[in-house]
């Protein structure tokens, strides 16, 4: 006995394959979404030589898949300010790097972290003048006042 196919299965079959895909590709859209990193943050570090504790500042703003920002970090006379570099959104994890150059050295520090609410949470890892240097756990929280705004 021969089983003859109905016509509108194989249409059935490739309608949920295609709903499944663009299922799964809304859900990493809406979880990078979820991953919204723009806003203040803010963290301290301890103070240099036992000095007062410095609140370094982070604003980062998302538009579509591109991340910028400034991180601002307090000095002598005023705070200084400076751009962040390669910033990226992928599977949750944001990253970017921030480059300084003082008395003809350079240090590059790439930020990893990922967004749990008001926190991040990651890691450093500076690099100055080429050569692989600290990798430190980061914490910063989001600064509400500014959200608030």
């Amino acid at each position: 006995m021969h089983r003859k196919h109905h016509p509108v299965i194989p249409f059935l079959h490739t309608a949920l394959c295609a709903t499944l895909l663009l299922s799964a590709v809304a859900l990493v859209r809406a979880e990078d979404k979820k991953t919204d990193p723009t806003g203040t943050w803010s963290w301290t570090t301890p103070g240099r030589n036992g000095g007062p504790d410095r609140k370094m500042t982070l604003k980062l703003k998302l538009e579509g898949d591109k991340l910028t920002g400034k991180l601002i970090t307090p000095g002598r006379n005023q705070d200084t300010e400076t751009e962040i570099k390669d910033g990226k959104i992928k599977d949750g994890e944001v990253s970017f790097t921030v480059t300084r150059e003082r008395g003809g050295n350079t240090s590059v520090t790439k930020y990893t972290f990922k967004i749990t609410g008001d926190t991040i949470k990651g890691k450093t890892s500076t690099e100055r003048n080429g050569q692989a240097g600290t990798e430190r756990d980061w914490e910063a929280k989001r600064d509400k006042t500014e959200a608030a705004k």
